[in-house]
């Protein structure tokens, strides 16, 4: 079955950095788009970034400059690199691909301290 595990995440300073990581399987991963969500308190569930099959990268607003969306294919790996955090990335943060239909990550919790 499919199954998206992240890792990663935590409390950090404001300016600081973090990395997630998700590790998929089940599916053809060099195949799949991918992508990254976050979900703040009582806030829907927003897209932060993507990165489609063949290496095309689109970003949230609130992010752009700020995080870096990466794959690898080789360990069937999606990244996301978060620098120059501030308060409001707080949020929990979930790896997302459709295969089929939509598969989601266990959810991973960044807080970003002020």
């Amino acid at each position: 079955q499919v199954r998206l595990v992240q890792s990663g995440g935590g409390l950090v300073q404001a300016g600081g950095s973090l990395k997630l990581s998700c590790k998929a399987s089940g599916i053809n991963f060099s195949r799949a788009d991918m992508a990254w969500y976050r979900q703040a308190p009582e806030k829907q569930r927003e897209l932060v970034a993507n990165v489609s099959s063949d290496g095309s990268k689109n970003y949230g607003d609130s992010v752009s400059g700020r995080f870096t969306i990466a794959r690898d294919n080789k360990w069937r790996t999606l990244y996301l690199e978060m620098n120059s955090l501030k308060p409001e990335d707080t949020a929990v943060y979930y790896c997302n691909t459709f295969w089929g239909r939509p598969f989601w990550g266990q959810g991973t919790q960044v807080t970003v301290s002020s």
